[in-house]
């Protein structure tokens, strides 16, 4: 197949598929907004505005946790078995 250097092939994967990456053992970490963690955890976010947080998501999306520190967030991925990669 003959292709030019503007056609990018795409890859379409469900969440279950992303779930699997890594043998299901791949969870990422993202600066997140404290909107976000209040949307996440309701009304018991008990977080100061200028607060500076970082959640932990597995492969396929789903929060894991929240952290104040991007190394309380590493932590937290070898607590549930993950390994973590950075999202910028």
């Amino acid at each position: 197949m003959n292709t030019t250097q503007d056609e990018k092939k795409t890859i379409e994967l469900t969440p279950e598929d992303l779930a699997l990456l890594g043998g299901g053992a791949l969870g990422y970490i993202r600066e997140i907004e404290v909107r976000e963690a209040r949307r996440l955890l309701g009304n018991q976010a008990k977080v100061s505005p200028n607060s500076k947080l970082f959640c932990l998501y597995g492969a396929d999306g789903t929060p894991v946790s929240i952290s104040g520190s991007r190394e309380a967030a590493v932590g937290s991925a070898f607590e549930h078995e993950l390994m973590p990669m950075s999202v910028h």
